[in-house]
């Protein structure tokens, strides 16, 4: 997943662990970035609390590391 920013929006592709998954997955989503590696947290258009939780939930503000897998580059949220 790219990570590319938006320039007019400043919003980049970030991706946030999913809890209760049973495996290792993430939820690509978008986020604010704010600078020094924080990021605020965009919900999904489909984003339901019922369905799926988020390690970090939407509006969160998050530091995330640029992380590489068979896919390419990409942000993951991974504190608080």
């Amino acid at each position: 997943m790219s990570a590319a920013m938006d320039s007019a929006t400043r919003t980049v592709n970030i991706c946030v662990r999913l809890l209760d998954e049973g495996t290792d997955v993430a939820r690509p989503t978008r986020a604010l970035d704010l600078g020094n590696s924080l990021y605020k947290l965009l919900s999904t258009p489909d984003y339901d609390v019922e369905v799926e939780t988020w390690e970090f939930p939407p509006g969160s503000i998050v530091r995330a590391e640029r992380r590489k897998d068979d896919s390419g580059d990409y942000l993951l949220a991974v504190a608080p």
